[in-house]
């Protein structure tokens, strides 16, 4: 584990192979992430809702999936054990990510794997997290705000009208009737949504997305 370098681990490839067969329980595929503008593996569902969120969270910078192979001795027995992904932030810290359905949260084998896996990060100072989900709300807003986190396709004339709109406008109703001499409505929607997905505006991602939500600049005082 001493011998890891981060900046290699981000670089390569998944330890794990994906495998397509006959009666798979879990939905995999690859993840366009916007933070790293490269593909992000992940095995399920649940795995991919927490890439949305790493890559939503302007903390992370890098994304890596199934990262490496941990082998280790755990008292008299030796564990093998690939985490879900590393995560590296803009601070230099790094955190070792574990997903798993809430279900299985306490079973032995479950609590065992973590609880060795959590030790062996800390010897490198690294924060481990075990994820068995989030608010289905703020998962669901992250998702649908995805959908608009290429900023190629979206008309960026638009956008920095949007964000200067907003200074003065607190909904995204509101930003979309301000400019609505100047601009369609296909092009400032997806313009207030691709600033809402970078961050330069916010709003109460736990509660239902609307026309009607209240956004503010980034930064601003509430």
């Amino acid at each position: 584990m001493d011998r890891l370098v981060v900046s290699e681990v981000l670089a390569g490839m998944p330890v794990r192979e994906f495998r397509s067969y006959r009666g798979r329980r879990h939905y995999s595929g690859w993840y366009w992430a916007a933070t790293t503008q490269e593909l992000v593996a992940y095995e399920s569902r649940l795995e991919l809702a927490r890439i949305l969120l790493a890559d939503f969270d302007r903390s992370v910078v890098a994304i890596a999936a199934q990262p490496f192979q941990l082998v280790g001795a755990d008292g008299s027995s030796v564990r093998r054990h690939v985490p879900d992904l590393l995560l590296a932030r803009a601070d230099g810290s790094v955190t070792v990510v574990d997903v798993k359905a809430a279900w299985r949260a306490k079973a032995p084998e479950v609590v065992a794997q973590f609880a060795w896996t959590e030790q062996v990060c800390a010897t490198r100072g690294w924060a481990f997290e075990t994820w068995y989900g989030a608010d289905p709300v703020l998962v669901e807003n992250v998702r649908f705000l995805a959908g608009y986190r290429r900023p190629e396709v979206i008309d960026q004339d638009a956008v920095g009208q949007a964000a200067q709109v907003a200074r003065t406008h607190r909904s995204i109703a509101a930003i979309e009737r301000a400019l609505a001499s100047r601009f369609s409505s296909d092009l400032v929607r997806p313009a207030v949504l691709h600033l809402l997905w970078s961050g330069a505006l916010t709003c109460d991602l736990n509660r239902p997305l609307g026309a009607w939500s209240g956004v503010r600049l980034a930064g601003e005082d509430t």
